[in-house]
């Protein structure tokens, strides 16, 4: 059974978060969820209020951790998911979460990338050239990092699927698992 793993931590969007958590397994998949630590992630839910000019944030559900960044065996997995929220903000500067990363990109795997979930490959240079969807307002991060962004529910380019954020996730969810099965399906050709 093809496996996917999906890395992220506390402050992590829900929806962000548990859609493609619950997709992937929906499509046959098993999934792992990796964090800094084995405790609980802390999900937030982040929803937008007229009388706001930014999102509000408040705490979500608690997701269980199967293993931590740091032991993470990358022959093990045949996808790699990155929600968004503020998670990406704080994972990305620890050097497992960058070896994970790179490890999918360099071998031409499959990696979903969610709303803010963009801003960890952006960091290390990994969407130079590439095309991706994420939250508006971090457009200006993608471009500076190399990338092209597509405002779409939905942007495939080659092995990378990428969204602007949760009220994506029926588009994005469809792309999603047609690049994970599409791989499956030519690892075994």
């Amino acid at each position: 059974m093809p496996r996917a793993l999906l890395m992220t931590g506390d402050a992590a969007e829900e929806l962000d978060t548990m859609y493609p958590y619950y997709r992937v397994q929906e499509g046959g998949w098993d999934v792992d969820v990796a964090s800094l630590t084995m405790r609980d992630i802390q999900l937030v839910i982040h929803e937008f209020d007229p009388n706001c000019d930014a999102y509000v944030e408040k705490n979500g559900r608690k997701l269980p951790v199967d293993v931590t960044w740091s032991e993470v065996d990358l022959e093990r997995y045949d996808a790699l998911i990155i929600p968004g929220g503020r998670a990406p903000e704080w994972i990305r500067v620890d050097a497992d979460v960058r070896r994970i990363t790179e490890h999918f990109f360099a071998r031409d795997l499959p990696i979903a990338l969610v709303c803010h979930g963009a801003q960890v490959p952006a960091v290390y240079g990994l969407l130079q050239g590439r095309k991706t969807a994420c939250f508006p307002p971090i457009t200006g991060d993608m471009e500076n990092a190399g990338a092209t962004v597509v405002d779409a529910p939905d942007c495939v380019d080659g092995n990378l699927v990428s969204c602007r954020g949760w009220p994506d996730m029926p588009q994005f969810g469809r792309a999603m698992m047609q690049v994970f099965d599409k791989s499956i399906g030519d690892a075994s050709a």
